[in-house]
């Protein structure tokens, strides 16, 4: 009669226990789907931007900046007044900087027409080098060359890569010192090209 109650308690014990298992396991796999529809961004979205960072918003005039152009001519900022600039200072020998290039390429590319532009200030580097930078990249916006650093010197910023955003008005709006994605561009620039259009 014992041996009957404890095997009896036995199996209670293991459908009990059973049952406790197969409610975790089911709670675990709810609680997964939850977490993956409540992303913010997808998976690919997320390991695009994983290097990237977010900007930060400022408001400062544009520095007065006035370098050479690889083909020997001289540019200002004051040049593209009305414009949405991207200024992004750089050095060929910079991994981030290599890396953020053609999604750079790929936003100036889309929205150029819009009257935006990125100017690539090459931070010291010999012409030939920046030259064949630039050739293998096929970089079809303006880049100047910045033996002295002056525009380092002139927004406080010695880390590369850094980018400053222009608005038409001649304002600074974004700061983003590290690599940009292309998803962080169009988020966080595109509405500054629309909104004066």
């Amino acid at each position: 009669m014992g041996k009957q109650k404890y095997r009896k308690q036995r199996q209670r014990q293991t459908y009990l226990s059973a049952l406790i298992g197969v409610g975790l396991l089911l709670f675990g796999v709810a609680l997964m789907v939850w977490l993956t529809q409540n992303e913010p961004e997808s998976t690919t979205q997320a390991a695009n931007n994983e290097r990237s960072v977010v900007p930060m918003e400022v408001n400062f005039p544009a520095p007065e900046l006035t370098l050479e152009t690889l083909q020997g001519e001289t540019q200002s900022l004051t040049d593209f007044h009305g414009q949405v600039v991207l200024l992004n200072n750089w050095a060929t020998w910079c991994p981030p900087c290599k890396a953020e290039m053609p999604s750079l390429l790929k936003f100036h590319e889309t929205h150029a027409e819009k009257g935006f532009t990125v100017i690539a200030v090459e931070a010291g580097d010999r012409l030939e080098e920046v030259l064949e930078f630039a050739h293998s990249y096929g970089l079809t916006f303006p880049v100047w060359l910045d033996p002295e650093q002056e525009s380092l010197a002139a927004i406080r910023n010695g880390s590369l890569p850094n980018s400053y955003v222009i608005d038409r008005t001649g304002t600074v709006r974004l700061a983003w010192t590290g690599e940009i994605s292309l998803a962080m561009l169009e988020k966080h620039v595109t509405p500054i090209i629309e909104e004066t259009q």
